[in-house]
């Protein structure tokens, strides 16, 4: 045996054990590698998690005597797409096309592969349709890429036609057809769809089980998502941290902490109470039920708690009146080394609102760039302005409004029209709705809330000249009737302030 043959072996054996470092060393030791070393290196650093010196070994293996061989392009493929790189794949086929590799079943099904969770549905159908041979896995992957795109229809197309052809579906193929119904909200297909799959001997995965307990979910059936978790335990599949995340949402729903509980006693019998995750979505269930300490409870027993944790249950704190208690967590936060992000600026800003704590909250306001790094978002914006129009410091709000670096939405424009109802503030009311066209809010929400305005107070021209603006901005939604602020200017009349 020559040392290449015995150099490439090695290569081979300490890959395949998981051993990169040693089979890097060897690769580097070897003159001239040929195509099985590059072929092993390639492989299992794109199985290993390391698609970037994986396509870097590619590009070794380019600019070298060596030539690529059917075996090489799949697992070059398979780390295009560990680095979603479409524009790397489209180079790799490009490579194929020119080496005669395209028609090749396991190269076709990379590229398909690679299109589909790419992104790219145009050229992994193209592939698909030039193949002169398909297997379960051609069929399988071009189902998964419309799936995966939220594109079950054409799935279910593709799904039937592959059984007609005589090609029988595997789990792999139910479990994406499933979980694709279900993701979509149409749990009586991904139902009706695990019946036939169990008359054909197969049953659901894991992935496909939470997929179906997410999806009736996010439909609002309670009562099927917990029916579907007790069908789950009885087939003996294990739940994981994603299914107890995925179910905990249902308590809330039903407004049931007892429910809740049971989930809870679930997850600490499978050892799950510790994930952070599942400890987050434990904490916002109590917090949903009304059930404070149950939360605190779940947050002082994690022990390694994130970001999202912290931000629970500032946020379980807010929601609950309070307001000191998620100002002492925040500042633990910062004291643990923890750094806050944009979602708890906003629970403890919404916390500060929904408890009055006005100056405190726009100290944090007007800081969180200079103190942490965040530049105010709408959702911040939404809170001070909520927070200030809920004391009637309507002047100061409306230079806030005007001031905003980033989009105003209907929502804020909103809150400061139901301030100045409460408030008796006609004046602003009317200068607001001045500037609702000049300040870019040419949306169908924005104009109707003006529309409403003009109504209100039986001015037709000027609705007249807004409903001829939403044409011209392309919105033909004839204005409604229903907005505070419409309300607001009737009364207004009534009491005289500002009144014309």
């Amino acid at each position: 045996m020559n040392a290449l043959s015995l150099n490439s072996k090695l290569i081979g054996a300490y890959a395949s054990c998981g051993d990169l470092g040693s089979a890097e060393l060897v690769f580097q030791r070897t003159a001239n590698p040929n195509i099985f070393a590059f072929n092993w290196m390639i492989s299992a650093l794109a199985f290993h998690g390391y698609p970037e010196k994986s396509i870097g070994y590619f590009s070794l293996l380019q600019q070298s005597r060596t030539t690529p061989n059917k075996y090489t392009f799949p697992i070059v493929l398979k780390a295009c797409v560990g680095l979603m790189d479409l524009n790397k794949g489209k180079e790799v086929h490009g490579m194929i096309y020119r080496m005669g590799f395209e028609l090749e079943l396991s190269v076709a099904n990379a590229l398909i592969d690679m299109y589909g969770k790419c992104g790219n549905l145009e050229y992994a159908r193209l592939v698909f349709n030039l193949m002169v041979e398909r297997d379960i896995v051609s069929w399988t992957s071009m189902i998964y890429s419309y799936a995966n795109m939220r594109k079950i229809d054409e799935s279910f197309i593709l799904f039937e036609k592959m059984r007609l052809e005589g090609i029988r579906p595997n789990d792999f193929t139910w479990n994406v057809m499933i979980a694709g119904y279900a993701r979509k909200g149409d749990c009586d297909t991904a139902f009706i769809l695990v019946s036939k799959m169990s008359k054909e001997g197969l049953t659901p995965d894991l992935v496909t089980w939470n997929a179906m307990i997410s999806g009736y979910v996010q439909s609002h059936r309670s009562t099927e998502a917990l029916a579907l978790l007790q069908d789950m335990l009885d087939a003996g599949v294990k739940p994981n941290e994603v299914t107890i995340t995925g179910l905990l949402p249902v308590c809330g729903l039903i407004d049931s902490a007892c429910t809740g509980k049971e989930i809870h006693g679930l997850a600490y019998r499978l050892e799950l109470f510790a994930n952070v995750f599942v400890a987050s979505a434990l904490i916002d269930m109590y917090s949903r039920c009304g059930s404070v300490e149950d939360a605190w409870n779940v947050f002082s027993s994690v022990p390694f708690k994130n970001v999202a944790s912290w931000n629970a249950m500032i946020g379980c704190y807010g929601k609950h009146g309070k307001v000191e208690h998620a100002i002492k967590l925040f500042e633990k936060m910062q004291h643990e080394g923890v750094l806050p992000n944009e979602v708890t600026l906003t629970s403890l800003l919404s916390a500060c609102s929904h408890g009055g704590v006005i100056e405190k909250g726009l100290k944090i306001f007007w800081s969180m760039e200079e103190f942490y790094g965040i530049r105010a978002r709408k959702e911040h914006y939404a809170c001070v302005i909520d927070l200030l129009c809920r004391v009637g410091r309507l002047d100061e709000t409306y230079d806030i409004i005007k001031d905003m670096p980033i989009e105003v939405t209907d929502s804020i424009i909103g809150a400061f029209f139901s301030g100045c109802k409460v408030y008796a503030r006609r004046d602003l009311a009317e200068n607001m709705a001045k500037d609702v066209l000049q300040m870019d809010l040419k949306k169908p929400e924005s104009l109707v809330a003006l529309s409403n305005i003009y109504a209100a107070e039986g001015e037709w021209e000027n609705v007249e000249n807004v409903r001829n603006v939403m044409k011209d901005t392309g919105f033909n939604k004839m204005p409604g009737y229903s907005v505070s602020a419409a309300i607001l200017l009737k009364s207004g009349s009534s009491q005289g302030n500002g009144s014309r």
